[in-house]
């Protein structure tokens, strides 16, 4: 294995999640080895200052990695601007990257698939990122591929290279191009029904999201991300205290307990068409609709 990605985590004002995400993280194989950055964004009121506070004590606190960077942002810079700011100066020194925020636990494994990935996809012009997140999808029960492709890039527990990083349009400049393309729409849906309605709100100022630009960037390089047939990722973050998920069931997946160290990757990767059918299948309306009521609006 080549030298280990750094670890970029962002945090903000829930110190509950922050310490189980940390603590997770701790018992990773590979933590001792890894370099540790913290970029913790600062306060939008004084209630959340307080809060912020508490985190950056717990953040002083941590060891058991090779090295511990805390980045302590003054003003709010918000998740989108923090994400983007964060994992271009770690990558312009690095050149690649795995990235956590503070309510995803993630299995032992987590860094060995991640960082195994990295090696064997960083010159694949195919492949777009890595995700250390899976769906609970039918077809992956029993699936003897330690990883499968998508065409949409996950936030919850990602990684990639500075070749996918530094050339992302953020400002989206050909949108209006786009809006009026039923086809360009439909292609880019192909990862979710919900990511063309997400860009709109995106580029109209509804939404503040990397995540989704991200995407699109994604789908403009008709590139491809590299997920792992069981999660390693799960997330803790979604609730009434959530900025953004406040209610779904979704994305529930079942946590990689095999404790197994090293995967096996191909070069090109295979891609399964019915795996790509149930992903879509999740950002369905029928299924969104379906969680809707079951969970409440």
């Amino acid at each position: 294995m080549k030298n280990l990605a750094p670890i970029c985590l962002f945090t903000y004002n829930r110190l509950n999640e922050t310490i189980r995400t940390v603590e997770a993280l701790k018992m990773n194989d590979l933590t001792g080895d890894s370099d540790l950055f913290i970029f913790s964004d600062g306060p939008k009121d004084c209630m959340s200052g307080s809060e912020i506070d508490e985190v950056r004590k717990y953040l002083k606190t941590i060891e058991g990695f090779k090295s511990v960077t805390i980045y302590c942002s003054e003003t709010n810079k918000g998740l989108a601007s923090s994400v983007i700011s964060g994992v271009t100066k770690i990558m312009n020194e690095f050149e690649r990257v795995i990235v956590l925020e503070d309510d995803l636990i993630t299995s032992p494994n987590f860094l060995c698939f991640m960082n195994e990935a990295l090696d064997f996809y960083e010159h694949d012009a195919s492949i777009f990122s890595i995700s250390g997140y899976t769906m609970d999808l039918p077809s992956l029960k029993g699936r003897e591929s330690d990883y499968y492709i998508g065409l949409r890039a996950s936030s919850w527990g990602w990684g990639t290279w500075i070749r996918s990083w530094q050339d992302i349009d953020w400002e989206i400049q050909d949108y209006k191009t786009f809006k009026r393309s039923f086809l360009e729409k439909t292609k880019f849906n192909k990862g979710g029904s919900d990511l063309t309605r997400m860009l709109e709100k995106q580029m109209s100022g509804k939404i503040d999201s990397w995540a989704v630009r991200w995407c699109y960037n994604q789908y403009r390089r008709n590139q491809f991300t590299i997920f792992p047939s069981i999660s390693k990722v799960e997330s803790i973050g979604i609730g009434e205290n959530a900025t953004h998920t406040k209610t779904t069931r979704r994305f529930d997946t079942k946590l990689d307990n095999s404790n197994k160290k090293h995967f096996e990757f191909d070069a090109p990767a295979k891609m399964s068409v019915q795996l790509i059918k149930e992903f879509k299948l999740k950002f369905s309306f029928y299924n969104r609709l379906i969680d809707k009521l079951k969970n409440g609006f």
